[in-house]
């Protein structure tokens, strides 16, 4: 599997497509483990430092946490809930099927599915 070098990562995180050679690298990354991690860390983190301009702003601390506070919640929460957007607008855009953005938990609850079917079967 080859992996994309620096330039190619940073380009790939600003929403860049990848080369055809690094499908198995992309593929991995969208749906594998962690994936939902990475993508939160790749839109949440950034931001931190420019939000940290606010604790500048003279008067006490509060009014600079408030101020970033007000700008962070919401974007957690679009973040959190537009991940499967996301991840299928990414696998679409490098060539693969939509549906892999659910593979993993279909997987789940093919197991758990099947684990209750035998606990409990039908008689």
């Amino acid at each position: 599997m080859t992996s994309p070098n620096l330039w190619q990562r940073l380009r790939y995180i600003t929403g860049a497509t990848l080369p055809p050679s690094m499908s198995d690298w992309v593929l991995a990354d969208l749906t594998g483990p962690g994936a939902t991690r990475r993508y939160l860390a790749r839109f949440l983190l950034p931001v931190l430092p420019l939000l940290c301009l606010f604790l500048l702003v003279p008067g006490p601390l509060w009014i600079g946490l408030s101020m970033m506070a007000l700008l962070y919640l919401p974007l957690i929460y679009f973040t959190v809930a537009l991940v499967y957007v996301y991840r299928r607008h990414r696998l679409v855009s490098h060539g693969f099927a939509p549906e892999l953005a659910f593979a993993a938990e279909q997987r789940r609850a093919d197991a758990d599915r099947a684990a209750y079917e035998q606990r409990h079967p039908r008689g």
